[in-house]
């Protein structure tokens, strides 16, 4: 049975955390809804107060073909390491040292973005795919894989 996915993350700052995975994984903030220039424009006019525009936002596969990410707003703080977490393929096909090399970049450039480096895991038998482990603005884990 065929079924769509969306992957909805609890947050603080929904709209920073879009804009960050809209980078890591090439997607794009999701737009407002028909006949509106903005959301702020569709928010006012659903008679949302200014003090809850920030509630959610979501990102998508401009290709479609990815899951659209969903952030809400939540009151709690994260406080333990997540249970479940997005592996974001950096190095595709590549494997031994230059697998780790191009972690490594895609690290580097995700850093400046927001995200914090954690840990590097070197390849090890059986599986001989090392990744870089690393936390998003919010300290939600993710790897490089």
């Amino acid at each position: 049975m065929a079924r769509d996915v969306q992957i909805t993350i609890d947050c603080a700052d929904p709209a920073k955390l879009a804009a960050f995975w809209a980078e890591v994984l090439d997607y794009r903030v999701q737009g407002p809804p028909e006949g509106f220039d903005s959301w702020e424009q569709a928010l006012n006019a659903m008679g949302v107060p200014p003090e809850r525009h920030n509630d959610a936002s979501a990102v998508v596969d401009p290709e479609g073909a990815g899951p659209r990410l969903f952030f809400q707003r939540v009151p709690e703080s994260k406080r333990v390491k997540n249970r479940v977490h997005l592996d974001v393929r950096a190095a595709p096909g590549l494997t031994g040292e230059a697998r780790m090399s191009a972690l490594e970049a895609a690290a580097d450039l995700l850093v400046p973005l927001g995200a914090t480096r954690v840990g590097r895991y070197e390849p090890a038998p059986p599986l001989e795919a090392g990744h870089v482990l690393m936390t998003d603005p919010e300290g939600n884990e993710f790897c490089l894989d």
